[in-house]
């Protein structure tokens, strides 16, 4: 049994999980940097896919990473950037209610759609 406050273990290369709304991860890379909490502003470069492969965007593609606050996206990558330490790299699969629900975003991405992402966690921008 663990102490009541044990700082949650060390993630590991090729380490899969899930969370209690269903997103499905991977680590592909272990950061050593700082968690961001929910309300943090970020700097992630990503790469957005279908789960066939299609590619629907990338900020690689694009050569310039992004800044946002976890706060203004979708609920998938709120809830799955705070699992990452900065440095890190993780496959995300975020099923339709934690991407873009019944809407989708028209007009790449249809209503219920389930998505895939490579997040790379850059830093955390103070």
């Amino acid at each position: 049994m663990s102490a009541p406050n044990a700082p949650a273990p060390a993630p590991f290369v090729g380490q899969k999980g899930s969370t209690a709304t269903g997103i499905r991860y991977e680590v592909r890379k272990v950061g050593t940097g700082a968690r961001p909490k929910a309300f943090d502003r970020v700097k992630v470069h990503y790469h957005g896919y279908f789960p066939d492969g299609t590619v629907f965007d990338s900020s690689m593609d694009r050569g310039e990473p992004i800044v946002f606050g976890l706060n203004e996206v979708i609920p998938g990558w709120t809830e799955g950037v705070q699992l990452m330490q900065e440095g890190s790299t993780y496959r995300f699969f975020i099923p339709w209610l934690q991407a873009y629900g019944l809407a989708g975003s028209p007009p790449k991405i249809g209503p219920k759609q389930d998505l895939m992402f490579d997040i790379q966690l850059i830093e955390i921008v103070h």
